[in-house]
């Protein structure tokens, strides 16, 4: 049975929006392409009808992972009174250290993606640089600071927490570990020293 073009851009996409998931829980090299492809419900001959290769899909979905994390940044800061704050608060949460398959794709496949392809690392690339620029939209100026500079130190410190948050067995540890990070974010968001 032939599936339409429409069908076929829907079966696509639900593969991107899977492996979205699936490759934070388990890693670009945990999971394999039948349980991809069986995340979306789809049989894995399906597979080399819509991508290169398992790098094109995990392109994709990067890409997507990334253009989601900053999607729910914005949506955290809209309406905020101190955008900031509610960025902070959510990120460095418990609730978001527990989110594998949703949370962070800096947190969950930072060190796998350097590891992989350009073709991988772009879409990181260009969602880092949209993580920075919200950010440092967010941070009070001053005449002495670099462009970014802050931005970058406090997006590097929040995946940081997060990423250590999460290999901790000791809960009261891991908690701790976004607290400190959350006081640190703060510190360095308001100091007037050119950073």
């Amino acid at each position: 049975m032939r599936v339409s073009r429409a069908q076929a851009e829907a079966n696509r996409q639900a593969v991107i929006d899977a492996a979205s998931q699936l490759f934070r829980e388990h890693g670009f090299d945990g999971i394999g392409l039948k349980d991809l492809m069986k995340g979306a419900g789809l049989t894995q001959g399906a597979f080399y009808k819509q991508f290169e290769s398992k790098a094109d899909l995990a392109a994709q979905a990067s890409r997507r992972a990334m253009e989601n994390a900053t999607r729910r940044w914005s949506t955290a800061a809209a309406g905020n009174p101190n955008p900031l704050e509610a960025i902070v608060s959510f990120y460095l949460s418990t609730g978001h250290r527990e989110e594998r398959s949703d949370g962070c794709p800096l947190a969950a496949l930072g060190s796998d993606a350097a590891r992989h392809s350009e073709e991988v690392r772009v879409p990181f690339q260009e969602g880092i640089e949209a993580h920075l620029q919200i950010l440092d939209e967010l941070m009070p100026k001053s005449e002495s600071s670099k462009p970014y500079h802050k931005a970058m130190a406090i997006l590097s410190l929040m995946v940081g927490a997060v990423t250590i948050s999460r290999v901790m067995t000791d809960e009261a540890m891991s908690q701790n570990v976004l607290e400190a990070a959350a006081d640190e974010v703060r510190r360095i968001a308001l100091s007037s020293e050119g950073q």
